[in-house]
């Protein structure tokens, strides 16, 4: 089997972003930035992938898609969220997060998370700086942000993180981000690391 038909089997098996697990159309618009934002924090938690996404799927039903219909949301009702979709253990402690999150977008980037968008692929470590200031967001949760957000900031591609590219390693796939891009049919760069993550 070829380099090639390993990543079309991959991507065929598992080659869904965590984002769409989340109920989140990603676009270069300020409410989907931000849904990937809220994602990226409830996944920057020792949880499940499956667990931080359902639960980004309860807050947004909720209708809290944007800082600022979060910010309305009270804690309570965020803790509830949360709760419902088994995501219990971190709830009151992100429930306030949360609350700053949407508060320091609003504050820094007028509610809209283009602001951060890098000019080219030399900006991605200040995007990851970023995304830190951010509380409850590490290195691990920028990882996420940008592997998922090259799917609409071509700035960022190619983007593979540590735990992507130990799988590619493992896969016998190259580990040089630009060559193991050439591999993903289509452009599905950011489909290859989320693939390449949920095998890891």
């Amino acid at each position: 089997m070829t380099e090639r038909d390993r990543v079309r089997e991959l991507l065929r098996e598992h080659g869904t972003t965590y984002a769409e697990e989340a109920g989140i159309t990603l676009r270069d618009k300020p409410a989907p930035l931000f849904q990937l934002l809220v994602l990226t924090l409830l996944a920057s938690t020792r949880i499940r992938a499956e667990v931080a996404a359902d639960a980004a799927r309860g807050l947004f039903r909720a209708g809290w898609r944007t800082p600022e219909r979060m910010r309305r949301s009270t804690w309570l009702q965020r803790v509830d969220a949360l709760d419902r979709t088994h995501y219990r253990r971190y709830d009151e402690r992100t429930a306030t997060r949360l609350d700053e999150l949407s508060q320091l977008v609003m504050d820094r980037y007028d509610g809209d998370l283009r602001r951060l968008r890098p000019a080219d692929h030399d900006g991605v470590p200040e995007l990851q700086r970023a995304l830190q200031e951010f509380s409850g967001i590490g290195p691990t949760g920028a990882g996420i942000f940008c592997r998922e957000v090259q799917a609409v900031w071509p700035e960022v591609t190619p983007y593979f993180d540590d735990r992507a590219l130990r799988a590619a390693r493992r896969l016998e796939l190259p580990t040089q981000p630009d060559a193991l891009a050439r591999l993903a049919p289509d452009g599905r760069v950011a489909e290859l690391a989320a693939a390449l993550v949920r095998v890891a």
